[in-house]
Protein backbone atom coordinates (compact mmCIF):
# COMPACT_ATOMS: atom_id res chain seq x y z
CA UNK A 1 0.00 0.00 0.00
CA UNK A 2 1.38 3.57 -0.80
CA UNK A 3 1.93 6.15 1.68
CA UNK A 4 0.61 9.40 0.96
CA UNK A 5 3.52 11.59 -0.07
CA UNK A 6 2.60 14.25 2.21
CA UNK A 7 3.43 12.20 4.76
CA UNK A 8 6.80 12.21 3.80
CA UNK A 9 7.63 15.70 2.40
CA UNK A 10 6.23 16.81 6.48
CA UNK A 11 8.38 14.10 8.18
CA UNK A 12 11.42 15.63 5.92
CA UNK A 13 10.44 18.76 7.13
CA UNK A 14 10.54 17.68 10.53
CA UNK A 15 14.09 16.45 10.34
CA UNK A 16 15.52 19.63 7.74
CA UNK A 17 14.85 22.01 10.62
CA UNK A 18 15.38 19.75 14.09
CA UNK A 19 12.29 19.60 15.33
CA UNK A 20 8.36 19.94 14.95
CA UNK A 21 8.56 23.18 16.76
CA UNK A 22 11.28 24.73 13.96
CA UNK A 23 9.40 23.17 11.48
CA UNK A 24 6.26 24.58 12.18
CA UNK A 25 8.00 28.15 12.37
CA UNK A 26 10.05 27.70 9.01
CA UNK A 27 6.84 26.52 6.98
CA UNK A 28 3.95 28.12 9.10
CA UNK A 29 2.35 24.61 9.01
CA UNK A 30 0.71 23.57 12.80
CA UNK A 31 3.11 21.28 15.03
CA UNK A 32 0.08 19.47 15.43
CA UNK A 33 -0.10 18.67 11.49
CA UNK A 34 3.68 18.12 11.64
CA UNK A 35 3.02 15.44 14.46
CA UNK A 36 -0.14 13.95 12.75
CA UNK A 37 1.91 13.38 9.65
CA UNK A 38 5.02 11.99 11.21
CA UNK A 39 2.86 9.53 13.47
CA UNK A 40 0.51 7.87 10.03
CA UNK A 41 4.24 7.65 8.50
CA UNK A 42 5.39 5.59 11.62
CA UNK A 43 2.73 3.77 11.33
CA UNK A 44 2.19 3.05 7.89
CA UNK A 45 5.97 2.08 7.71
CA UNK A 46 5.93 0.16 11.46
CA UNK A 47 8.83 1.64 12.42
CA UNK A 48 9.79 4.73 14.76
CA UNK A 49 11.53 7.26 12.50
CA UNK A 50 11.78 10.34 15.38
CA UNK A 51 12.47 9.78 19.37
CA UNK A 52 10.11 12.15 20.93
CA UNK A 53 10.80 13.61 24.09
CA UNK A 54 10.18 17.27 25.90
CA UNK A 55 13.98 17.83 25.94
CA UNK A 56 15.79 16.15 23.25
CA UNK A 57 14.63 15.77 19.28
CA UNK A 58 16.51 12.71 17.85
CA UNK A 59 16.22 10.74 14.72
CA UNK A 60 16.58 6.81 14.64
CA UNK A 61 19.09 5.33 12.29
CA UNK A 62 16.23 3.79 10.09
CA UNK A 63 14.88 7.39 10.13
CA UNK A 64 17.49 9.31 8.59
CA UNK A 65 17.41 6.09 5.46
CA UNK A 66 14.17 6.81 5.39
CA UNK A 67 14.47 10.81 5.20
CA UNK A 68 17.20 9.92 2.50
CA UNK A 69 14.52 8.44 0.54
CA UNK A 70 12.52 11.60 1.52
CA UNK A 71 15.15 13.85 0.03
CA UNK A 72 15.03 12.02 -3.19
CA UNK A 73 11.17 12.08 -3.78
CA UNK A 74 10.78 15.55 -2.88
CA UNK A 75 13.81 16.59 -5.53
CA UNK A 76 12.22 14.39 -7.88
CA UNK A 77 8.71 16.13 -7.30
CA UNK A 78 10.02 19.74 -7.69
CA UNK A 79 11.93 18.84 -10.59
CA UNK A 80 8.45 18.03 -11.89
CA UNK A 81 6.91 21.56 -10.63
CA UNK A 82 9.77 23.08 -12.21
CA UNK A 83 8.96 21.08 -15.99
CA UNK A 84 5.87 22.22 -15.62
CA UNK A 85 6.48 25.61 -14.55
CA UNK A 86 8.84 26.06 -17.41
CA UNK A 87 6.25 24.28 -20.20
CA UNK A 88 3.63 26.40 -19.00
CA UNK A 89 5.88 30.49 -19.03
CA UNK A 90 5.34 30.15 -22.96
CA UNK A 91 4.08 28.05 -25.75
CA UNK A 92 6.97 25.49 -26.24
CA UNK A 93 7.07 21.55 -26.70
CA UNK A 94 4.97 19.08 -29.50
CA UNK A 95 1.35 19.42 -30.64
CA UNK A 96 0.41 16.46 -31.79
CA UNK A 97 -2.80 17.26 -34.45
CA UNK A 98 -4.85 14.44 -36.76
CA UNK A 99 -5.66 15.75 -40.27
CA UNK A 100 -7.79 14.40 -43.08
CA UNK A 101 -4.95 14.37 -46.22
CA UNK A 102 -6.92 16.99 -48.19
CA UNK A 103 -6.73 19.44 -45.60
CA UNK A 104 -3.37 19.00 -44.99
CA UNK A 105 -2.52 19.42 -48.55
CA UNK A 106 -4.73 21.93 -49.48
CA UNK A 107 -4.63 24.63 -46.10
CA UNK A 108 -2.25 23.39 -43.40
CA UNK A 109 0.45 23.98 -45.46
CA UNK A 110 -0.47 27.39 -46.11
CA UNK A 111 -1.16 28.27 -42.34
CA UNK A 112 1.60 26.68 -40.33
CA UNK A 113 4.28 28.93 -41.52
CA UNK A 114 3.00 31.83 -39.76
CA UNK A 115 2.43 30.34 -36.84
CA UNK A 116 5.65 28.54 -36.46
CA UNK A 117 7.48 31.67 -37.30
CA UNK A 118 5.17 32.89 -34.23
CA UNK A 119 5.96 30.04 -31.60
CA UNK A 120 9.91 28.99 -32.07
CA UNK A 121 9.80 26.90 -29.70
CA UNK A 122 6.76 24.65 -30.60
CA UNK A 123 7.00 21.58 -32.72
CA UNK A 124 3.81 20.45 -34.67
CA UNK A 125 3.27 16.55 -34.89
CA UNK A 126 0.59 15.73 -37.92
CA UNK A 127 -0.85 12.70 -38.42
CA UNK A 128 -2.09 12.96 -41.94
CA UNK A 129 -4.62 10.02 -42.07
CA UNK A 130 -9.03 9.90 -43.09
CA UNK A 131 -8.98 7.70 -40.26
CA UNK A 132 -11.30 8.73 -37.81
CA UNK A 133 -9.10 8.71 -34.40
CA UNK A 134 -10.06 8.35 -31.23
CA UNK A 135 -8.46 11.94 -29.86
CA UNK A 136 -8.84 10.58 -25.91
CA UNK A 137 -7.31 7.29 -25.73
CA UNK A 138 -4.47 7.80 -28.91
CA UNK A 139 -3.52 11.09 -27.08
CA UNK A 140 -4.39 13.66 -30.13
CA UNK A 141 -4.19 17.77 -29.16
CA UNK A 142 -6.72 18.30 -31.95
CA UNK A 143 -8.30 17.05 -34.60
CA UNK A 144 -9.83 18.41 -37.66
CA UNK A 145 -12.70 16.16 -39.37
CA UNK A 146 -15.02 16.84 -42.29
CA UNK A 147 -18.03 14.65 -41.44
CA UNK A 148 -21.25 14.61 -42.77
CA UNK A 149 -22.57 14.43 -38.81
CA UNK A 150 -20.84 16.71 -36.33
CA UNK A 151 -18.87 14.56 -33.44
CA UNK A 152 -21.60 14.70 -30.03
CA UNK A 153 -18.66 13.03 -27.52
CA UNK A 154 -19.23 14.71 -24.18
CA UNK A 155 -16.02 14.75 -23.58
CA UNK A 156 -14.89 17.06 -26.67
CA UNK A 157 -15.40 20.05 -27.44
CA UNK A 158 -16.26 20.86 -31.05
CA UNK A 159 -15.57 23.79 -32.97
CA UNK A 160 -17.83 24.13 -36.39
CA UNK A 161 -15.96 26.12 -39.25
CA UNK A 162 -18.26 25.51 -42.61
CA UNK A 163 -20.47 23.35 -44.21
CA UNK A 164 -18.65 22.47 -47.64
CA UNK A 165 -19.98 22.13 -51.02
CA UNK A 166 -18.88 20.86 -54.01
CA UNK A 167 -19.58 21.38 -57.83
CA UNK A 168 -18.44 19.27 -60.75
CA UNK A 169 -15.57 19.81 -62.48
CA UNK A 170 -13.99 18.42 -66.10
CA UNK A 171 -11.19 19.45 -68.79
CA UNK A 172 -12.43 21.10 -71.75
CA UNK A 173 -11.10 18.45 -73.52
CA UNK A 174 -12.66 15.89 -72.24
CA UNK A 175 -16.09 17.78 -72.58
CA UNK A 176 -14.58 17.94 -76.25
CA UNK A 177 -14.19 14.40 -76.78
CA UNK A 178 -17.43 13.09 -74.67
CA UNK A 179 -20.12 16.31 -75.22
CA UNK A 180 -21.01 19.28 -72.91
CA UNK A 181 -23.82 18.49 -70.17
CA UNK A 182 -27.13 20.27 -70.25
CA UNK A 183 -28.85 18.67 -67.09
CA UNK A 184 -27.91 16.27 -64.49
CA UNK A 185 -29.13 13.20 -65.38
CA UNK A 186 -26.46 12.92 -68.44
CA UNK A 187 -24.37 12.45 -66.18
CA UNK A 188 -24.90 8.91 -65.91
CA UNK A 189 -23.48 8.35 -69.38
CA UNK A 190 -20.13 9.84 -68.37
CA UNK A 191 -17.03 8.92 -66.97
CA UNK A 192 -17.03 9.65 -63.03
CA UNK A 193 -14.25 9.94 -60.81
CA UNK A 194 -15.50 9.28 -56.95
CA UNK A 195 -14.19 10.81 -53.90
CA UNK A 196 -15.93 6.99 -52.20
CA UNK A 197 -14.30 3.96 -52.15
CA UNK A 198 -17.66 1.73 -50.76
CA UNK A 199 -19.02 1.01 -53.70
CA UNK A 200 -18.84 0.54 -57.07
CA UNK A 201 -22.59 1.86 -58.08
CA UNK A 202 -23.16 5.22 -56.34
CA UNK A 203 -25.57 7.97 -56.51
CA UNK A 204 -24.34 11.88 -56.76
CA UNK A 205 -26.96 13.73 -54.40
CA UNK A 206 -27.36 17.05 -56.18
CA UNK A 207 -29.38 20.35 -55.60
CA UNK A 208 -30.06 22.80 -58.26
CA UNK A 209 -32.41 26.11 -58.51
CA UNK A 210 -35.08 26.43 -56.97
CA UNK A 211 -34.48 23.88 -54.62
CA UNK A 212 -34.31 20.76 -56.62
CA UNK A 213 -33.24 18.06 -55.73
CA UNK A 214 -31.78 15.25 -58.52
CA UNK A 215 -30.17 11.67 -57.37
CA UNK A 216 -28.20 10.59 -60.43
CA UNK A 217 -26.53 6.71 -60.28
CA UNK A 218 -23.60 7.34 -61.43
CA UNK A 219 -20.26 4.07 -62.32
CA UNK A 220 -17.42 5.33 -61.31
CA UNK A 221 -14.27 4.45 -63.50
CA UNK A 222 -11.66 5.84 -60.80
CA UNK A 223 -12.30 6.25 -56.97
CA UNK A 224 -10.06 7.44 -54.35
CA UNK A 225 -10.02 9.18 -50.92
CA UNK A 226 -7.42 11.88 -52.11
CA UNK A 227 -9.79 14.81 -53.45
CA UNK A 228 -6.40 16.19 -54.92
CA UNK A 229 -5.44 13.17 -56.76
CA UNK A 230 -9.17 13.17 -58.01
CA UNK A 231 -8.68 17.01 -59.63
CA UNK A 232 -5.24 16.40 -61.37
CA UNK A 233 -6.70 13.21 -62.91
CA UNK A 234 -10.11 15.07 -64.05
CA UNK A 235 -7.43 17.97 -65.49
CA UNK A 236 -5.78 15.03 -67.41
CA UNK A 237 -8.98 14.18 -69.18
CA UNK A 238 -9.82 10.87 -67.38
CA UNK A 239 -13.59 12.07 -66.13
CA UNK A 240 -15.57 14.00 -64.29
CA UNK A 241 -15.40 14.94 -61.16
CA UNK A 242 -17.00 16.42 -58.14
CA UNK A 243 -14.82 18.42 -55.45
CA UNK A 244 -14.82 21.08 -53.48
CA UNK A 245 -13.97 24.69 -54.76
CA UNK A 246 -11.33 25.10 -52.73
CA UNK A 247 -9.47 21.77 -54.61
CA UNK A 248 -10.30 22.69 -57.66
CA UNK A 249 -9.82 26.81 -57.48
CA UNK A 250 -6.37 26.47 -59.10
CA UNK A 251 -6.69 24.48 -61.99
CA UNK A 252 -9.75 26.12 -62.99
CA UNK A 253 -7.52 29.63 -62.69
CA UNK A 254 -4.67 27.62 -64.55
CA UNK A 255 -7.47 26.69 -67.54
CA UNK A 256 -6.96 22.63 -66.53
CA UNK A 257 -10.74 22.28 -65.18
CA UNK A 258 -13.92 24.09 -65.75
CA UNK A 259 -16.99 23.96 -64.48
CA UNK A 260 -19.74 21.64 -65.19
CA UNK A 261 -23.63 22.24 -64.43
CA UNK A 262 -22.73 25.19 -62.54
CA UNK A 263 -25.47 25.85 -60.84
CA UNK A 264 -25.55 22.70 -59.03
CA UNK A 265 -23.81 21.18 -55.78
CA UNK A 266 -23.82 18.54 -53.27
CA UNK A 267 -22.81 18.22 -50.19
CA UNK A 268 -19.07 17.22 -48.98
CA UNK A 269 -19.37 17.23 -45.41
CA UNK A 270 -18.72 19.84 -41.80
CA UNK A 271 -15.48 21.26 -41.53
CA UNK A 272 -14.53 20.92 -37.72
CA UNK A 273 -12.06 20.44 -34.71
CA UNK A 274 -12.77 18.50 -31.93
CA UNK A 275 -10.31 18.58 -28.86
CA UNK A 276 -10.53 17.68 -25.41
CA UNK A 277 -11.55 19.91 -22.46
CA UNK A 278 -9.30 23.14 -22.72
CA UNK A 279 -8.90 23.12 -18.63
CA UNK A 280 -5.52 21.63 -18.05
CA UNK A 281 -4.03 22.38 -21.61
CA UNK A 282 -0.23 23.13 -21.61
CA UNK A 283 -0.10 26.71 -23.50
CA UNK A 284 1.59 25.72 -26.95
CA UNK A 285 -1.98 23.38 -27.49
CA UNK A 286 -3.85 26.33 -26.15
CA UNK A 287 -2.74 28.91 -29.05
CA UNK A 288 -2.32 26.13 -31.48
CA UNK A 289 -6.09 25.87 -31.19
CA UNK A 290 -6.85 29.66 -30.55
CA UNK A 291 -4.55 30.61 -34.19
CA UNK A 292 -6.29 27.68 -36.26
CA UNK A 293 -9.70 28.54 -35.43
CA UNK A 294 -8.87 32.64 -36.09
CA UNK A 295 -7.11 31.36 -39.60
CA UNK A 296 -9.52 28.59 -40.58
CA UNK A 297 -12.81 30.98 -39.75
CA UNK A 298 -11.64 33.44 -42.03
CA UNK A 299 -10.69 30.86 -44.56
CA UNK A 300 -14.45 29.79 -44.46
CA UNK A 301 -16.07 33.73 -43.68
CA UNK A 302 -13.98 34.86 -46.63
CA UNK A 303 -15.67 35.82 -49.65
CA UNK A 304 -14.25 33.10 -52.16
CA UNK A 305 -13.22 34.44 -55.91
CA UNK A 306 -15.12 33.74 -58.62
CA UNK A 307 -14.10 31.32 -61.47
Amino acid sequence: MLTDLDDFYCFALVVEHGGFSAAERATDIPKSKLSRRVYNLEEQLGVRLIQRSSRHFAVTDIGMDVYRHAQVMMNAAQAAHDVVNHLSSEPRGVIKVSVPVDIAQNQMAKILPAFLKKYPEVRVQMMVSNRRVDVINEGIDLALRVRSKLDDDPNLILREFEAIEQRLFASQAYLNEFGHLNTPEELSKHRIISMSEDHLDQQFLLSGPNNQQQKIKVNPVIMASNLLMLAQLASQNCGIALLPDSIAQDFVKSGQLVKVLPEWTAPHGIFHAVYPSRRGLLPAVRVFIDYLVEQLTMCSTRKRPDF
